[in-house]
């Protein structure tokens, strides 16, 4: 019940922050700083509510103020740290640009429909996990709001229901006092490096708790107690293969190591090999929970690919960034986060054997590395595993030994200075100090994600900063041209075009994805670049048609496309991995006259090129 509760006064109090910050006419972040000095004082309030409710705790006096206050404060943090410096603009960080450009055009889809459908192409079903973006969809369709609006709020109201989830299962871990600052370090460190990725950041926020019960649950004497943990495990275990696959294969590659460790133990301890199946049992009965819970989104694609469709090897893992070809030390950083890193580096050496926290984070750690290094082997056989993904996964779980490194180290100090309350209070202003320092910088460290929020175009036709709008602008007529021509609702109309982000603000299917690292592998991403390449050497309008109609995928009812003076063009990628950047651009161009003809109604936009089939 604590956890419905918990998750009611979040969503509350960060849609109740997001109303409040929307009503106010703000200057763009870009180009002011009275955002950021607004977002500094929420801060600062947030984190005092903070310390009132471990205050209370402390001192044992109204417990259910503390729990609303502790609440109340670190959803409001969350939502502050983001909210505010996106205030002036309906985009979340990022924008519409890059990655987040798909993210947006999937929850789009699932905000037009509730099905399980691929963001991009007709007729097959999501490879990309569907949790947190079919939830957000639902929301923004409750809501009225589409789904590229939702998108910000959604983000913001998921991560801070995540940051105060976590509060929730560490108060079943730890002290409350202790639970609470825990869960303040990982919201900060998580807003800070990982928020750009909301639905990772998620999982990022539920790890080191989850991560401390799938220890607890393992490394347990027996067959008997602890089956809660268990079962928690398998269902932390199953969101995080529902929302994240990358961290389902580094959690679920953790988990094993852990009841490895544990078995080893248990043989150490009782002398025989017996004792290795008790972690044995407890992790079949993880995996099989997760699996249950998994396939309420991957259903869809198993049976798929069961039936023997036709399928890429695809290529997501085809990315190996600067940050991906070394293993990250943070703790060696001269900076506030390596300090940070550093303490929890040496809590979790000094502890390793004598602390179950200490265990799992640091095993959890060990697993971070070994995923790096796999994922840096794993370049000799022309793939990686995304191990770069990982690095605020590990600040997150750093920053959680931290807090308890500083709380015994602390302890340890006053000790030795004979009990002096004057120490314990000026080792409590430091720690302070420095969450307050590290949280006013969060706006400075996502000011490029910040930058691209207001400087896009956004479904509106609008940017955040006021400045003249890109071609996005035109994506309404354009729109409208289409459903005009085709009279049939957009979720029925597949376009062929390469300014995809119009597809991210309008629920049509596309018939070909923006890269290949983020396209379904049944859609068969290279095969379609052949095919639409084919298209466009073509000369005459009857050969067109012809070979829109012997497409082996559903054709497209609509181009929409780009002019020069060669003809109408499209931008299209191909994946050229080990090299970085990984992907090559390159432009096809349509003969004018293949559309000249009654079957095709062609019409300018703006910069476009609307082409629609007639029936």
């Amino acid at each position: 019940m604590s956890a419905v509760a918990a998750v009611v006064v979040a969503a509350a109090v960060s849609a109740c922050g997001l109303v409040v910050f929307g009503v106010v006419s703000w200057p763009a972040f870009s180009s002011s700083n009275v955002l950021r000095a607004v977002t500094t004082v929420g801060q600062v309030l947030t984190l005092a509510v903070i310390a009132v409710s471990v205050w209370l705790v402390r001192r044992r006096r109204a417990a259910r103020t503390a729990t609303l206050l502790s609440w109340a404060g670190l959803s409001g943090f969350v939502t502050v740290s983001l909210g505010l410096p996106l205030a002036a603009t309906k985009l979340y960080l990022h924008g519409v640009s890059v990655d987040q450009e798909f993210r947006t055009q999937y929850l789009t889809r699932l905000t037009d429909s509730a099905a399980l459908r691929d963001m991009n192409y007709a007729d097959i079903p999501p490879f990309y996990p569907a949790g947190w973006f079919w939830l957000g969809g639902r929301a923004a369709d409750l809501l009225g709001l589409d789904g590229w609006e939702a998108f910000k709020p959604y983000s913001i109201c998921s991560l801070a229901v995540a940051a105060v989830l976590a509060l929730v299962l560490w108060t079943q871990l730890v002290r409350r006092d202790l639970a609470i600052v825990a869960a303040t370090v990982t919201a900060v460190v998580t807003v800070t490096f990982a928020s750009p990725e909301p639905y990772s950041a998620v999982v990022i926020l539920l790890t080191p708790p989850a991560l401390v019960l799938a220890w607890g649950a393992l490394h347990r004497r027996g067959h008997r107690g602890g089956w809660a943990a268990v079962v928690g495990t398998g269902l932390f275990l199953g969101l995080a293969a529902t929302f994240y696959t990358l961290f389902l294969g580094w959690t679920a590659f953790t988990v094993v190591l852990m009841a490895l460790v544990a078995a080893a133990f248990a043989i150490r301890r009782d002398g025989t090999w017996r004792a290795a199946l008790a972690p044995a049992v407890r992790l079949v009965v993880i995996a099989v929970i997760s699996g249950l819970v998994a396939l309420i989104v991957w259903t869809p694609y198993l049976l798929a690919a069961l039936r023997g469709e036709p399928a890429d090897s695809g290529t997501a893992m085809h990315y190996l960034p600067a940050s991906g070809a070394g293993v990250p030390l943070p703790m060696i950083d001269f900076s506030l986060t390596g300090a940070m890193c550093l303490l929890g580096t040496v809590w979790l050496v000094v502890r390793a054997t004598t602390s179950r926290r200490a265990a799992a984070l640091g095993i959890g750690v060990l697993a971070v590395y070994a995923w790096y290094l796999l994922s840096m082997t794993a370049t000799a056989a022309g793939s990686t595993l995304l191990a770069f993904r990982l690095e605020p996964m590990l600040v997150a779980l750093l920053g959680v030994a931290a807090v308890f490194g500083f709380v015994e180290f602390s302890h340890w100090i006053v000790l030795a200075t004979s009990d002096n309350s004057r120490v314990r209070v000026a080792l409590v202003v430091v720690a302070s100090l420095c969450l307050v320092s590290f949280a006013q910088n969060i706006p400075q460290f996502l000011a490029g994600d910040i930058a691209v929020a207001y400087s896009d175009t956004d479904g509106d036709g609008e940017r955040g900063d006021r400045k003249p709008p890109g071609a996005a602008s035109y994506y309404p007529d354009v729109d409208a041209a289409l459903t005009e021509q085709l009279g049939r609702p957009r979720d029925e109309i597949v376009v062929l075009t390469t300014d995809t982000t119009f597809l991210s603000y309008y629920p049509y299917f596309g018939f070909q994805a923006l890269t290949s690292h983020y396209a379904n592998p049944l859609a068969q991403f290279r095969e379609r670049a052949e095919v639409i390449e084919q298209w466009t050497e073509l000369d005459s309008p009857d050969a067109l048609v012809a070979a829109l109609d012997d497409a082996p995928w559903r054709a497209p009812d609509a181009f929409v496309l780009r002019e020069d003076a060669d003809g109408y063009t499209l931008r299209l990628t191909e994946d050229v991995y080990p090299n970085d950047p990984n992907v090559r651009r390159y432009t096809v161009t349509f003969p004018k006259e293949v559309f000249d003809d009654p079957r095709f109604t062609v019409s300018d936009t703006g910069p476009f090129v609307v082409v629609t089939r007639n029936s």
